[in-house]
């Protein structure tokens, strides 16, 4: 991609096109579809502006962006978007880091995972960046730390297509985001930010969007209400897998097996079992056992938490975005 790919030259139309003429149509923004059907999601330029703005305070500066995420996903959108509002032609997907400092850059864990791994050019670009955002899916202590101690500095997002882009970083939510959870733990989300419905989708709509709240597919946790709360996010509602009448939380099983040392990466899903209702299924790129994994996950959490199942892969199949494609993976287990 570079600077003048029709993409770019929509979004830079787009954002200027509202100038004294009121709001143009949505900019529509698909999902990944990492579990299900993808979505086309609805985006005012009111939305993602106040996205921009709230970003640039709470990272305390703006400057060219650099595309390093798939740019019709929201993230590669918001990419754009802030480069062109700050006046800087966002750097390219293919094209080279900047030689100076003070540039922003949007990654998903995996990518970062594998520049420290690396430990090349691409790390010492991100050394000279201002800031990285790091977001798309569950983020592992373990990986900050070692992207702090490699001199990165990262600040962890949540967020969706629905919400503009990231409305949390590390734990806090942006200015005038408010975030709530349900009598079933799941995360609600108001703000300036979110989207105006589903392309196609009223129903969907209907449900999704209720009283001007965003109910997310995440169950969270909040410390206290009011500006300074943190949000915790626990994982997707249906990643709590009910296994012998015991929920078992899919992501914290997941981030205890990419601890041990054997094991380069991990996913763990809920499937159909005859005996325990769902079993819990271990993805892992690593030599180690199915009985080593279990100990070492009972070792931390409940044993009714270890997987029952374990399947050894070459590595975890990706989405365009980074995100684990979470089809692919049951699909390994026979589940369509």
């Amino acid at each position: 991609m570079s600077t003048s790919s029709p993409h770019v030259s929509a979004l830079r139309a787009w954002l200027a096109s509202a100038d004294g003429e009121g709001e143009p149509d949505p900019w529509v923004v698909e999902t990944s579809g990492s579990s299900g059907r993808p979505k086309r999601v609805l985006l005012s330029r009111r939305a993602v502006l106040a996205s921009v703005a709230a970003t640039e305070e709470r990272l305390g500066g703006s400057g060219p962006w650099v595309l390093r995420v798939p740019e019709t996903y929201v993230a590669g959108t918001q990419v754009i978007c802030r480069s062109l509002v700050a006046g800087h032609d966002p750097v390219g997907i293919d094209e080279p880091w900047p030689a100076g400092d003070g540039w922003f850059t949007s990654l998903v864990p995996t990518q970062l995972h594998r520049i420290l791994e690396a430990a090349g050019s691409d790390l010492e670009a991100l050394r000279r960046a201002h800031t990285v955002l790091l977001g798309g899916g569950p983020i592992d202590p373990t990986l900050r730390e070692r992207a702090a101690a490699a001199g990165v500095r990262v600040v962890a997002t949540y967020g969706s297509a629905e919400t503009s882009g990231g409305c949390v970083y590390d734990g806090v939510p942006l200015d005038g985001v408010r975030v709530a959870t349900a009598d079933d733990g799941r995360l609600l989300i108001t703000g300036p930010m979110l989207f105006d419905g589903y392309d196609g989708d009223p129903a969907l709509t209907a449900e999704t969007l209720v009283d001007g709240w965003f109910r997310t597919a995440d169950a969270g946790e909040i410390d206290r209400d009011g500006p300074g709360a943190r949000v915790r996010v626990l994982g997707r509602l249906d990643d709590v897998v009910v296994s012998g009448g015991v929920n078992v939380p899919g992501p914290a099983v997941a981030a205890r097996l990419r601890a041990h040392p054997d094991v380069a990466a991990a996913e763990v899903l809920g499937v159909p079992d005859p005996e325990w209702g769902n079993r819990l299924v271990a993805f892992v790129v690593g030599a180690v056992s199915h009985h080593d994994l279990r100990e070492w996950v009972a070792a931390a959490h409940p044993r009714a938490w270890a997987p029952r199942q374990v399947v050894v892969v070459p590595e975890i199949p990706l989405l365009a975005n980074g995100k684990p494609d979470r089809q692919a993976l049951l699909g390994l287990v026979g589940v369509a």
